[in-house]
C-alpha cells in the first residue's frame, strides 16, 4: 500500500509518467419490447423484460497528474488482451517516456509474462524494459485511480441497457471526449504518515522482548 502511496506523490515527470489502469466486465442488454420515449405527459417508459446479448471488457487508464485518459473496449481480457493494450499504451501514447510507472491490481493477466505470451521474445523484452510496474495489494484496489474512473464511467454513462458493443464503444467515445477535454488533474492526498494513523489496525503488531 505505501509502495502506491509513495508513486502517487512523485513530482511529475513527463520522462516517467505514472498511469494507472483497470479493466472490468460489462454485459451487453437488449430491448424486448422497444422502450416508449419520453414525453411532456409521462418518462421515459422501458419494459422490465431485456435480453442479454454477450459480455464486454473495458479496459481504462488515466494519467493522475495531467489528467490525461484512454479507455478501450474489446471482446475479452485474456493475457494477450493486457499484452495488446499495454503495447498500444506505450508505442501509441506514451513513445516518447523512458519508462511508464504503471499503477494496476495483481489480476493474474497483469504480468511480465503476458507479453512473452503475446510477443516474440525481443519484443516483449522491450516492452517489458519500459515498464515500472507497481500493483495494489489484495483488497486495495481502492488504491486505483484507474478504479475509480471506471466508477465514474458506469455511473455516468452505463448505467442504461446498451445491446452492442458497438453501440458501447461510441458511448465511452464520447464521455472519453468530455473527460479528456476537462483535464482533470488528480489532486492524491493520503499519504503514507496518513496511512499508518488512520489505517494502524492493518499493519502488523512486532512484538518485542524485554
Amino acid at each position: 500500500m505505501e509502495d502506491v502511496l509513495d508513486v502517487y506523490h512523485r513530482p511529475y515527470d513527463p520522462e516517467r509518467p505514472v498511469v494507472c489502469m483497470d479493466e472490468s466486465s460489462r454485459q451487453l442488454v437488449g430491448e424486448v419490447t422497444e422502450p416508449i420515449g419520453m414525453s411532456p405527459n409521462h418518462v421515459r417508459l422501458e419494459d422490465d423484460e431485456y435480453v442479454r446479448q454477450g459480455v464486454v471488457e473495458i479496459f481504462a487508464e488515466i494519467e493522475p497528474l495531467t489528467g490525461r485518459q484512454h479507455v478501450k473496449v474489446t471482446d475479452t481480457r485474456t493475457m494477450a488482451d493486457w499484452a495488446e493494450y499495454v503495447k498500444e499504451m506505450l508505442d501509441t501514447r506514451y513513445p516518447a517516456a523512458r519508462k511508464v510507472v504503471l499503477v494496476m491490481d495483481n489480476l493474474n493477466t497483469h504480468s511480465i509474462g503476458s507479453l512473452y505470451e503475446a510477443f516474440p521474445p525481443a519484443e516483449a523484452e522491450r516492452l517489458a524494459r519500459k515498464l515500472e510496474i507497481h500493483c495494489t495489494p489484495k483488497h486495495g484496489s481502492w488504491l486505483n485511480i484507474a478504479e475509480i474512473e471506471l466508477s465514474a464511467l458506469k455511473l455516468q454513462c452505463l448505467d442504461r441497457r446498451i445491446p452492442t458493443k458497438e453501440k458501447m464503444e461510441e458511448v465511452v467515445k464520447a464521455w472519453l471526449a468530455d473527460r479528456n477535454a476537462a483535464s482533470r488533474k488528480i489532486d492524491w492526498q493520503f499519504t503514507a504518515a496518513e496511512a499508518r494513523v488512520k489505517l494502524k489496525r492493518l499493519y502488523p503488531v512486532i512484538k518485542t522482548q524485554n
